[in-house]
């Protein structure tokens, strides 16, 4: 019997055999090409091919884990038409006269080390999406089949890493669990994982061994531990661990229709955060209380051009009937730092995540911000609908923003468009707006914490930076006192506050976000009535 230990991404127990999952890196022999527009063409057709590929396993994705997950292989596809990596494939081909697979794989690793020499961590994580774009159209050139999970009974995955790809074309019914040696809990194949809510460890201490493929092994990722071979008596005990695990999954399900009280009478509202209306069933199904965070941007994401007032319009307002009057918070465009839309057309930056992004695209190109405000306001008519604002620093941004709504609902009146009461809102994510709060909340209608930001700033750590994860501390005291006193301005001032960073759905920090006043937690959907209960227990 053998322990190793990881970082647990998502909590859960597995049973079952090791399936070693081994990166498949093609690097085909160099051979000499005497057509080589002929050779050019080929690569040009594999390209297209590995475009329709990934369009294929982004509908396959929208339908598993929505469209903020998904997004990531519509991402790859702009990839794919980029001018820099295609052209110097091109000439490659041209200049030496080789072989499509031999340019390729050139290509795509100088590109990847490129990246990976990067400072900013969205750039470095941009490598491995490199090497997956390279090694599918290498498998396209060079006739090479995709590979997959080849059992009869589900297994726990073992890898080096995941691509966000190969997670997502793996038949889920055969996956008890996901164990990999690399990875963050930030990376898309983490997010992929909690959205999947399959138990998963990465970061690893586990050598691939093949000797190890095929055995019986458990993974504990209450405990951040991966058993290989247990005895007997630790099968034992993990098995009544499983059937705990379940009898407790079953057991949630009976807190639907429940009140998030607590044993004192404590109120506090638990909503979902959603990407896109794919995301509803799994809000209804778990009985949330309304969408405390709707992630507009993915709108944007999933579009190769601005997208259209109509377009947005349908989308918002699919999400404002389906919730049939409860809440729905829309956050405005949050475009910028970790998520790109190659039409914005937006500046290389030094440090995009305190470039121009979020609320700083919008006040700059109010034409953008104004044809978003229209769709949401539109959709309003048809449920309740809020709207918040992320990255504001200063009472200036607020009063600009007031003006722009303001003659968004006056052009709407003139066409005489129906549209509801809207609540408006901001994020506090910055210190700045943490010690801002009292004027602040003067000016809107609820404040919404984003720890994720507020805590990257709060510390001066780039929360995806894998390297510093020693150093990020999501409970360090400046954090949680910044939480206090946002609630403390906003409640003196007679607005609600509620948190919808992934501290949000952290049950450590429960007690403590209701002793402090927080008047609502809005957290993945999967996460609901977990907190449900929680909260009901204290």
């Amino acid at each position: 019997m053998k322990e190793f230990s990881g970082k647990s991404v998502v909590a859960g127990v597995a049973i079952g055999r090791i399936h070693i999952f081994r990166k498949q890196e093609y690097v085909l022999g160099k051979r000499s090409i005497e057509d080589t527009e002929r050779e050019v063409t080929r690569f040009r057709d594999a390209c297209e091919e590995a475009k329709q590929q990934l369009a294929q396993i982004y509908a396959a994705a929208l339908k598993d884990v929505g469209e903020e997950h998904a997004s990531i292989f519509s991402v790859h596809q702009m990839m794919l038409e980029d001018p820099d990596y295609l052209e110097a494939v091109e000439t490659l081909i041209r200049r030496e006269k080789v072989n499509g697979e031999y340019a390729v794989t050139m290509t795509g690793k100088r590109f990847a080390e490129l990246f990976s020499g990067m400072e900013d961590a969205y750039f470095q994580a941009r490598s491995a999406d490199i090497l997956d774009i390279s090694n599918r159209v290498i498998r396209i050139l060079a006739g090479i089949r995709e590979s997959g999970i080849r059992s009869e009974d589900p297994v726990i995955v073992v890898a080096d890493d995941l691509t966000p790809s190969e997670t997502v074309q793996m038949d889920k019914s055969r996956i008890l669990a996901f164990v990999t040696r690399y990875g963050s809990g930030n990376s898309h194949t983490a997010i992929l994982a909690r959205t999947m809510n399959l138990p998963s460890l990465v970061n690893t201490n586990i050598e691939l061994l093949e000797e190890y493929h095929g055995k019986m092994a458990v993974v504990d990722s209450f405990h951040n531990r991966l058993i290989l071979d247990p005895d007997d008596a630790t099968l034992e005990e993990q098995r009544k661990s499983l059937e705990s695990w379940r009898r407790e999954l079953a057991l949630l399900s009976e807190l639907k229709g429940r009140e998030n009280v607590t044993r004192d009478g404590r109120r506090i509202d638990i909503y979902a955060n959603i990407g896109n209306a794919a995301d509803l069933p799994r809000v209804l199904e778990c009985d949330a209380g309304g969408i405390g965070l709707y992630r507009s941007e993915f709108v944007y994401l999933g579009s190769q051009d601005y997208p259209t007032e109509e377009e947005q319009f349908v989308a918002y307002k699919t999400v404002v009937e389906g919730m049939k009057g409860k809440k729905v918070i829309i956050r405005t465009l949050d475009i910028g730092a970790d998520k790109q839309a190659h039409y914005f057309g937006l500046p290389k930056e030094e440090n995009p995540a305190m470039g121009l992004r979020a609320i700083r695209i919008c006040l700059s190109r109010t034409d953008v911000f104004k044809t978003q405000l229209r769709a949401i306001f539109r959709a309003s008519a048809f449920g309740t609908c809020s709207v918040m604002f992320p990255m504001i620093i200063s009472l200036w941004e607020i009063r600009r923003i007031r003006e722009i709504v303001e003659e968004v609902k006056a052009e709407l009146r003139a066409e005489d468009i129906p549209f509801g009461s809207v609540e408006l809102g901001i994020m506090i994510e910055t210190p700045a707006a943490v010690m801002m709060s009292d004027e602040l909340a003067k000016e809107v209608d609820f404040f919404s914490i984003g720890t994720n930001d507020l805590t990257q700033y709060t510390l001066a750590i780039d929360r995806q930076n894998e390297s510093l994860e020693v150093f990020y501390d999501a409970h360090h005291p400046a954090v949680l006192r910044m939480i206090q006193k946002t609630v403390e301005n906003g409640h003196k001032n007679g607005i609600w506050v509620g948190i919808c960073g992934e501290l949000a759905g952290d049950p450590e920090l429960t007690e403590t976000f209701l002793a402090m006043g927080v008047d609502e937690l809005s957290v993945s959907p999967a996460y609901v009535l977990p907190l449900r209960k929680r909260v009901r227990e204290l």
